[in-house]
């Protein structure tokens, strides 16, 4: 996926550095609540780590929701990461295995990272999210 693509994405969906910051603050909310729930499972509390994984499993279900597929390539790609997250934090809720929710939060961190970088380039000369 070309960065030109990213750019295109960012300017038809993501207009706004409040947006970005919404974007960025539902992927801090999702990571945290992971994270949580990974602690909860190793700690053996199955029913705060049930309540934590539906939690970030809600927001990642918000994030695909909020989607433009008709942005096309990109925001495919981004649905198919979503899924795959998601699955993840099933898998973990029924498996009770925190090395599935590894596997999700390795995505999550990923494309949060990818996301603030987005918001740290320059639009019109100026930093769309303050570091």
């Amino acid at each position: 996926m070309a960065i030109g693509a990213y750019q295109a994405y960012r300017k038809t969906q993501v207009e706004t550095s409040g947006q970005l910051d919404l974007v960025i603050m539902l992927y801090d909310g999702a990571i945290k609540f992971a994270k949580l729930a990974a602690k909860m499972l190793r700690d053996g509390d199955l029913a705060k780590a049930h309540d934590y994984l539906l939690r970030a499993q809600d927001i990642v279900g918000e994030l695909m929701s909020s989607l433009n597929m008709d942005v096309g390539e990109i925001a495919e790609g981004l649905f198919k990461l979503y899924e795959y997250a998601d699955y993840c934090l099933v898998e973990a809720n029924i498996k009770k295995d925190p090395e599935w929710i590894e596997r999700g939060l390795s995505v999550l961190t990923g494309l949060r990272e990818a996301w603030v970088e987005i918001a740290r380039k320059p639009r019109g000369g100026e930093d769309v999210v303050s570091s």
